[in-house]
């Protein structure tokens, strides 16, 4: 699927306006991931504002040296700065954020949770409509789009292809806003990836991984089935 294909009679209005803002991408976690997130968005045309979990400075060298055309910026300036934030913290801090911080914004939930590494958190654990539910009731005003957690940061360096590549890989986005579903869309073919609508935010669930060392990779037909009813219940 193309970003035309992508595009929605909805957002055609101010269409010069939004493709401004379609190009800034802040992210929040100067972690692996997000650095790798960054090197991605800035090679597929972004402007990138980063943040890690204090002063800029802190981060500065690191973003300069692992994602180069990045800006190391506070929290609140990567939020102010872009419409498009993908959350990319250690699961079990996302709850350290004020719950307003976010509001109005589309937030992609990059998170897994990842018992070893979050410790154990029940309300994560047995999130039956999967932990993006969680998410969205932490930050209630944010437009939250489940995506961009399939793949580990190794992967999402490596898989990148362009439009019409035999071997492109899917990448889902799962979301309550379907304007923020479609934004998030053309995030991901931009980057390199095939975008497949996985419907309401409850099917991010399937989005999740399985607890493997190296996650599954997926064509966009291989996902579309797996995101089906009958896919989802044969997890």
């Amino acid at each position: 699927m193309t970003v035309a294909e992508i595009e929605g009679p909805e957002e055609l209005t101010g269409a010069a306006g939004r493709a401004t803002d379609d190009l800034r991408l802040g992210i929040v976690g100067a972690g692996k991931f997000g650095t790798t997130l960054a090197r991605a968005a800035i090679a597929a045309g972004y402007d990138v504002t980063i943040s890690g979990s204090g002063p800029a400075e802190d981060i500065a060298l690191t973003v300069d040296v692992l994602a180069p055309g990045a800006q190391a910026a506070t929290t609140d300036e990567v939020v102010r700065d872009a419409d498009i934030i993908a959350l990319a913290v250690p699961t079990h801090r996302f709850r350290e954020l004020p719950p307003d911080l976010f509001d109005g914004k589309i937030l992609i939930d990059a998170m897994n949770y990842w018992q070893p590494v979050d410790g154990d958190d029940a309300e994560l654990s047995d999130a039956a409509d999967g932990t993006s539910t969680v998410v969205q009731e932490r930050f209630p005003s944010a437009r939250v789009v489940k995506s961009l957690n399939q793949l580990g940061y190794h992967q999402l360096e490596e898989n990148v292809r362009p439009t019409g590549a035999h071997d492109r890989v899917a990448i889902g986005a799962a979301g309550d806003d379907r304007i923020a579903v479609r934004r998030v869309m053309r995030l991901l073919d931009r980057l390199g990836f095939d975008p497949v609508d996985a419907g309401p935010l409850r099917n991010g669930l399937a989005l999740e991984p399985d607890g493997s060392p190296i996650a599954a990779t997926y064509s966009a037909d291989q996902l579309s089935r797996l995101l089906s009813p009958r896919g989802r219940d044969a997890r």
